[in-house]
């Protein structure tokens, strides 16, 4: 890809699940959104209005998947579900917080704590092969519209990954950067890989947090 084709993307974390708020490994596990992550929709929504995209994907995860629906609702685009954005599986820790894993798992909770790259959870993916999974399938969507802008909605792990990635940060190397849910984190990608644009912004929740207030 030259200069001129390459693809920028909007990745987008979904909005607040009640597991969120509880701290609680969603992974792969079907949770919805609650009404902190509808109204974190709606202002993506709001926040994205002047914005002109060639296609928006999700992960198929229902709390991805809602996410995109509630924003592309008055959009004259429809949501294609991309499977490879959707989040790790934690295998055994899935469903446990912290303090669970800690007690019930405690091999797991160690390897999951020291970011293991080739661990899998024992029953789930490892980090080596999630982000594998993870860029391939955004070097895809690069690929397929180039010279393009594309929105994406996807999950906390999957943001890690293509930070990452765009900033030559080891998958080992402890987590320093957030990843709130429905902020916007902007990327493009070409022939000299991945570059970092704006990151975490959430100017547009503000919206969101005074609406549940209200």
């Amino acid at each position: 890809m030259t200069a001129t084709r390459n693809t920028r993307f909007c990745l987008v974390r979904h909005g607040e699940t009640d597991w969120n708020s509880e701290k609680r490994v969603q992974g792969q596990i079907d949770i919805d959104l609650n009404s902190a992550g509808r109204a974190q929709a709606r202002a993506v929504a709001e926040g994205l209005r002047e914005q002109r995209f060639a296609a928006v994907y999700s992960s198929d995860l229902l709390r991805a998947w809602r996410t995109a629906q509630i924003a592309a609702a008055g959009w004259q685009i429809a949501v294609s579900p991309a499977p490879t954005l959707r989040e790790r599986d934690f295998g055994v820790l899935q469903g446990l917080t912290a303090a669970e894993a800690r007690l019930a798992k405690p091999h797991a909770y160690r390897h999951h704590q020291a970011r293991t790259p080739d661990y899998d959870c024992e029953t789930g993916e490892s980090l080596v092969d999630f982000a594998a999974r993870v860029m391939a399938g955004l070097q895809g969507l690069a690929e397929r519209h180039a010279g393009q802008s594309v929105l994406a909605f996807t999950h906390g792990g999957v943001l890690d990954v293509v930070y990452r990635a765009a900033a030559g940060r080891a998958l080992d190397v402890p987590r320093d950067f957030a990843l709130p849910n429905a902020a916007f984190n902007w990327l493009e990608c070409g022939e000299m890989g991945w570059r970092l644009i704006s990151w975490a912004d959430c100017a547009h929740l503000k919206r969101a947090l005074d609406e549940v207030a209200g």
